[in-house]
């Protein structure tokens, strides 16, 4: 069960994606340090699952329908949070989704446009609606998520990766525009992870080995969302009060070393190797270029 103490005590936090993997683990993790959560997500079924495992376990917890490709639904979220709670003191802007993989030329235009409305659109209107609620207090946290692609580029990748470099630079920026007005604008890339978005892969026809190396990377370095939604805590607590433009990186090493012992084992106890990553081939939009 929660307690009602904790560094997030007496918080009111927002979550976009907040319905599984990463963000359902980010919103447990506010919940136990005494936060109030609201966990936003476009499918009904998601959103009711969410709350009823989160309040299982004692969480003050509110869901809400919120595609955050639509401005108006993110507004309304965070109008929700306040005139439910009072209050917003954290908004993290977790809603994300991957592309096909494969050369950019040959992804299906519905695939590419829907990670940069999610992805990018998506963060500028929670970013906005956050900074709307917060603005008039002068304090509160805001949290973009950035992943592989956010510092170099992602051949094969470029859709996601573009937009982590979007996100990044838009967070940075927003940082520094908003300095004097007492809030903490933050990054997290929070590495590979294990959840359920990324065991799955669609990947163009003629580009199924970099759904096989991606599975042995998988296997040694993804982590538990649970390890990053610490993160997410330590940004979103105390420890960054008065600060703000802080990039914080989930640490490989130790998840490389933790995966090369437990493939070790694996290998020498002789257990049987299950593939880590599901994927399905597409059929390339335009093989003449």
């Amino acid at each position: 069960m929660y307690q009602r103490t904790g560094e997030l005590a007496g918080k009111v936090a927002v979550v976009t994606g907040g319905t599984q993997g990463l963000g359902l683990a980010i919103a447990h993790v506010f919940a136990a340090a005494g936060a109030t959560v609201v966990v936003a997500n476009h499918m009904a079924a998601e959103v009711q699952r969410a709350v009823t495992w989160l309040e299982g376990r004692g969480a003050h917890v509110l869901g809400q329908l919120c595609d955050v490709r639509d401005r108006a639904q993110v507004f309304a979220l965070a109008h929700t949070a306040v005139s439910t709670f009072g209050q917003l003191d954290v908004w993290v802007n977790n809603a994300g989704v991957t592309a096909t993989q494969g050369p950019t030329a040959l992804i299906a235009p519905a695939v590419f446009t829907r990670v940069i409305e999610t992805n990018i659109l998506g963060t500028y209107h929670g970013s906005l609606a956050a900074l709307h609620a917060m603005r008039p207090r002068q304090t509160g946290k805001l949290i973009n998520l950035v992943g592989q692609g956010e510092k170099t580029p992602n051949p094969f990748g470029n859709a996601y990766g573009a937009s982590k470099a979007w996100i990044r630079n838009f967070t940075l920026a927003l940082a520094t525009e908003e300095r004097a007005n007492g809030m903490g604008i933050f990054t997290l890339n929070p590495g590979l992870l294990d959840t359920p978005l990324t065991r799955r892969m669609a990947v163009v026809a003629g580009y199924e080995g970099r759904a096989r190396a991606f599975n042995r990377i998988a296997r040694l370095v993804a982590a538990p969302p649970e390890e990053a939604a610490r993160l997410a805590l330590w940004l979103a607590g105390p420890a960054t009060n008065g600060r703000t433009g802080l990039e914080l990186q989930a640490p490989v090493l130790p998840r490389l070393l933790r995966g090369l012992v437990r493939e070790t084992a694996h290998t020498l106890l002789r257990h049987p190797t299950t593939p880590w990553l599901s994927y399905q081939t597409v059929i390339p939009t335009d093989q003449s270029l």
